[in-house]
């Protein structure tokens, strides 16, 4: 690991040298045009002395295509590509985690590799982070967001409407995953050492003054029409739950007690109904009622039950305390 003394909050430097952590699996048809674009928005900034420097962390969720040649033949070209190959696919998360513990930058941005995030933005970024010594971090939210499926645009929009609503913190809507993060801000996060992290909220979480962006989002630049994680796969439904859901709100939790009190009281008038009917004379056994009531009462154990096993599981893969990825090996220019 490389060791990264934390500068003064407020002592920012005017030339900063800028680290772009970009996590990927197998996007072999993108790499190429997404360096270059890369490279000419960052080598004006160097000449005009904006920045001091910069680097293209390239983090490699264990991808099985040609993604891997291409860096290292990118990398002959220009010393500013360090590409980060893990043991295994780890998530989007982790990668993008290990990317920023060797991020040498005063600071870092990270975005999608598959050219959605448009890699022009970034100028706006880092002006927006460099005319206030104040914020911390610049965060980007969508405006429109092109070749996405309808059905994935709608629950997507209302999956982050209804984590906002009910998070412990305030949690931006329509915002994903590209921000710029100051040395400070970056340090901050790798403190953290949850298991199954979700990056988005622990960004909001750490706190700092953070200023917005808005930008229309790209459609996939490889041609594919939709992204290679659908809205109903298991690892999109089991990241929102594990990570989203469960590490930001005990709402669930709650929203189980009362609506057990809320059944318990309602039982306890039912008896009472019946039995002033028995008493009456008006009594009558029906078995629909009674499965009725069981399946209705069993539905709602069953979903507390749910609840409860979510967490649970996140404390058993908290208290197990195994690394969030690990790395194969690091590949850096000659001279870093």
């Amino acid at each position: 690991m490389d060791d990264i003394t934390q500068t003064d909050r407020g002592k920012r430097t005017s030339h900063p040298q800028i680290s772009v952590v970009l996590s990927f699996y197998n996007e072999e048809m993108v790499l190429g045009e997404l360096i270059r674009r890369l490279r000419q928005v960052f080598q004006p900034l160097c000449k005009d002395e904006i920045i001091s420097g910069y680097e293209l962390i390239f983090v490699n969720d264990a991808s099985t295509d040609g993604s891997l040649e291409i860096l290292l033949e990118e990398s002959k070209r220009e010393k500013d590509i360090v590409i980060i190959n893990m043991s295994r696919n780890f998530g989007v998360s982790e990668c993008v985690l290990a990317g920023m513990q060797h991020a040498r930058g005063d600071a870092v941005i990270y975005l999608d590799a598959d050219l959605q995030d448009p890699p022009e933005l970034i100028p706006k970024l880092i002006d927006e982070w460099q005319k206030d010594e104040e914020v911390e971090v610049v965060y980007t939210s969508r405006t429109s967001r092109e070749g996405e499926h309808p059905i994935k645009l709608f629950v997507t929009k209302w999956g982050y409407r209804f984590i906002h609503s009910i998070a412990d913190i305030e949690l931006p809507v329509d915002s994903g995953d590209f921000k710029l993060l100051s040395r400070t801000a970056v340090n901050e996060l790798l403190k953290l050492q949850e298991k199954k992290p979700y990056v988005r909220g622990l960004i909001s979480w750490i706190g700092f003054k953070q200023k917005q962006v808005f930008y229309d989002r790209e459609q996939r630049y490889d041609g594919r029409k939709y992204t290679k994680f659908p809205i109903l796969s298991r690892r999109v439904l089991y990241g929102y739950l594990d990570r989203a859901l469960i590490s930001f709100s005990d709402a669930p939790l709650k929203l189980a007690l009362f609506l057990g009190f809320f059944v318990s009281f309602g039982a306890f008038f039912y008896i009472v109904i019946v039995v002033i009917q028995k008493i009456m004379g008006w009594y009558v056994p029906g078995w629909p009622a009674i499965m009725a009531t069981m399946l209705f009462l069993g539905g709602i154990q069953l979903i507390t039950l749910g609840f409860l096993g979510l967490y649970i599981n996140t404390i058993f893969h908290e208290v197990k305390r195994r690394p969030n990825y690990i790395i194969k090996n690091i590949i850096r220019p000659p001279e870093s």
